[in-house]
């Protein structure tokens, strides 16, 4: 019996114009979040589709996203209206952007259209301010810190069982700090954290993208959403592709003042936000699966892990970490997962 399933049908039939409404199941994601499309008119003007957010409350805490929501909206970024909320309970009546995810949509003529109508909406959340209800939490040393040992901890020895020695403790703390240093010189921006093709929605009448999953937006470097985007841990796009997009936000993003770096410096910044965040990425999926039962996930590892050796492999700084991902990691996810994939394959 889905007790949850069945309060949430009451609260959205309680409310004026749903009360015919029957949930039916659109999608879960990484949490424990569940989403479910209902129709109801609650204005007045004829039935129309919209979203239920299904937020237990003992695992999410639905109040950053409503202020978040409230706050984009109000600075015409393209988040859904929050038609209803009941944070007690942890459900929330949202407006319908629709099934058509980036993802799907995408393909080599619409590249460009697709992700250049993101990276104008990246700029808009990236000169977002905080309100006072809801300041935005740094992106600061304990959170990228925590977000890097998730790949150790859960890909590594949890997943591939392998047994780091002391060296190999030594040397990713070196390479963590490494990134973690490049992190902290950028600018400071709004940071969505999560901005991709799976979050963001192709919607019908309107050339800009729907933004969804922002609820753990924080205050961070400018690179962060755009390597999230660009080096997609779903989809993978030739170098050159990127490095065009890539030099075409940097000169976007500065036209707005949010920087002032120039192209060596920007990329550079890219380059080891990527591998920040495909450590950390890489590790929640491994954790997905053995934690959650959410297998899926491990399918991205050989992609996330393929661009930890690109983006090494070009950091002479980074030599010792690459040949040790090259030598030792490679192969153990080629044996239990599969193929490493990188540009050449």
């Amino acid at each position: 019996m889905d007790t949850r399933l069945t309060m949430l049908t009451q609260w959205v039939r309680d409310l004026p114009g749903f009360d015919q409404a029957t949930p039916e199941p659109v999608s879960g994601d990484a949490s424990f979040r569940r989403y479910f499309r209902v129709s109801g008119d609650p204005h007045g003007t004829g039935s129309q589709p919209y979203i239920v957010m299904d937020a237990p409350p003992e695992h999410e805490d639905c109040q950053p996203f409503v202020a978040i929501a409230h706050h984009w909206r109000s600075l015409d970024i393209a988040v859904p209206d929050v038609v209803h909320e009941d944070l007690t309970r942890g459900f929330l009546l949202l407006e319908d952007f629709g099934d058509t995810l980036m993802l799907g949509a995408l393909n080599q003529s619409n590249a460009d259209q697709l992700y250049g109508a993101a990276m104008d909406e990246l700029v808009r959340i990236q000169q977002a301010g905080d309100t006072s209800d809801y300041p935005l939490p740094a992106y600061d040393t304990a959170l990228l810190d925590r977000e890097m040992a998730l790949f150790p901890d859960w890909l590594l020895t949890r997943k591939l069982g392998l047994a780091l020695s002391n060296g190999e403790r030594a040397l990713l703390d070196t390479t963590f700090a490494f990134l973690r240093e490049s992190a902290l010189a950028q600018p400071d921006v709004a940071v969505h954290r999560d901005y991709h093709s799976r979050n963001l929605l192709v919607r019908p009448g309107t050339d800009r993208p729907g933004v969804i999953d922002f609820q753990d937006a924080v205050r961070g470097p400018i690179t962060y959403d755009l390597v999230s985007l660009l080096k997609d841990c779903y989809i993978r796009w030739p170098e050159a592709r990127i490095s065009q997009w890539a030099e075409h936000f940097r000169v976007l993003s500065a036209e707005a003042g949010l920087h002032k770096s120039d192209r060596d410096t920007f990329r550079q910044w890219l380059e080891l936000m990527g591998m920040q965040r495909h450590l950390k990425a890489a590790g929640i999926f491994a954790r997905l699966a053995i934690r959650d039962g959410k297998t899926g996930f491990l399918k991205d590892v050989p992609r996330t892990v393929g661009y930890l050796v690109e983006a090494s492999s070009r950091q002479a700084a980074l030599r010792h970490f690459h040949e040790w991902l090259t030598d030792t990691v490679v192969p153990a996810i080629e044996e239990q997962i599969g193929p490493v994939e990188t540009s050449g394959q």
